[in-house]
């Protein structure tokens, strides 16, 4: 079958914007994660959370306007392009392929909460807003003048890892030459309270993994990939970052919140995507995991890894979420975007502040330094309220 090249990335994540800074302070195991004030009045407390510092400088054209949400997937969607436009024929007829789950909320609720009914009857609401969860893919494709399908992705935390399995299949379709794809999604004061009423934010920077572990922090982020044929980018000598060999996707239909503590929902989308890739669990060197650091996430996932790989050798596994917290509908892309630069470089990122992990005998939790590792094919999951849960398999791309 066909494959898909990641040709473009474009990332706008706490470390700053590009590759180069999220590079840097992944190899020097730096944490993006602080107390901020910004949220502190509805809570009662300074949760710890990871933020963009990066200035947003990016200018609306008539008729839309911009959420932060709108703003980092643009800046995002911008550096990814800038890497094919000029280089790809008909690459104005790309799709666009964007997950959200915060979208314009972060703008519109504190009207919402002074004055509902005056905002709700505002001339042009209906046509101006930017909440809705496709205004980010319209956003995007409207500023590129991309003329090609757009997608607007919510299954929660996994929709990042979703919307690139979606463009990479309308890819291998044949509905659109180069799609894309990714997250984003901006802190939000609404999405704070609702996991704090869950009782699953930490307060002190998150432990994933950890026997220790009290909860999750909130980060902010949008990442973008290309996507093409891989024969078409080889043909035009481009630039490939990593084949996307095989994805999975599949669902708990357990509960709205709480993952299955088997992890067989999460398991069957790792399976799903060895399967569509035509390799085994064991060849895979390396898993970027989902490891939000709750008391229910972390057992499950660990089950699901027992489940792929209980009976090969231990395989690597760590949670970026220790260093950018958790940026909801973005993680899955910006995790694809971390799992790519690991195969490039030939380094596994550790978990950060994991001195005890909780018992998996077929998995080698990663602590400590960056380890320098030759490996070719590699997995990042992702999963979400309602139990949606996403793999995507990667393959180390071209010199």
């Amino acid at each position: 079958m066909k494959r898909v090249a990641v040709t473009g990335i474009g990332i706008v994540s706490p470390f700053g914007r590009g590759v180069e800074p999220l590079q840097a302070g992944l190899l020097e195991c730096r944490s993006c994660l602080e107390r901020s004030r910004v949220f502190e009045a509805d809570l009662g407390f300074a949760p710890t959370v990871a933020q963009v510092r990066e200035p947003l400088d990016v200018k609306p054209r008539p008729g839309f306007r911009l959420s932060r949400t709108d703003r980092l997937a643009l800046v995002a969607a911008q550096d990814a392009a800038a890497e094919v436009a000029g280089r790809c024929q008909s690459f104005e007829e790309s799709g666009v392929a964007i997950a959200t789950t915060v979208g314009g909320l972060s703008e519109i609720q504190p009207a919402i909460a002074t004055h509902p009914r005056e905002y709700y009857r505002a001339k042009g609401f209906s046509t101006a807003s930017s909440y809705p969860h496709g205004h980010a893919a319209d956003v995007v494709g409207c500023h590129l003048g991309l003329r090609g399908p757009r997608l607007g992705v919510n299954v929660a935390c996994a929709s990042g890892a979703i919307a690139i399995a979606l463009a990479a299949r309308m890819i291998l379709d044949g509905r659109a030459p180069v799609m894309l794809a990714g997250g984003s999604d901006a802190l939000c004061q609404f999405t704070l309270g609702g996991f704090h009423s869950l009782q699953a934010l930490d307060p002190e920077p998150c432990r994933p993994f950890d026997k220790n572990r009290n909860g999750l922090n909130l980060g902010e982020a949008a990442a973008m990939l290309v996507l093409e044929d891989l024969d078409r980018a080889r043909a035009r000598k481009a630039r490939i970052w990593a084949v996307l060999l095989g994805w999975g996707m599949s669902n708990d239909a357990f509960h709205l919140t709480a993952p299955h503590e088997a992890g067989a929902g999460l398991a069957a989308s790792m399976l799903r995507a060895a399967q569509m890739a035509g390799v085994a669990p064991s060849d895979i060197g390396y898993v970027n995991a989902h490891g939000t650091g709750t008391p229910s996430n972390d057992p499950a996932e660990a089950n699901a890894y027992a489940a792929v790989f209980g009976r090969g050798r231990p395989v690597p596994v760590s949670s970026t979420k220790s260093y950018l917290g958790h940026s909801l509908a973005a993680a899955g892309a910006v995790e694809a975007v971390v799992t790519i630069l690991s195969l490039k470089l030939g380094v596994l990122f550790p978990t950060l502040r994991l001195t005890d992990p909780i018992e998996c005998p077929c998995v080698d939790w990663l602590m400590g330094a960056p380890r320098r590792q030759d490996f070719r094919l590699a997995m990042t999951a992702s999963a979400g309220f309602g139990g949606g849960n996403a793999t995507l398999l990667f393959e180390r791309g071209d010199e």
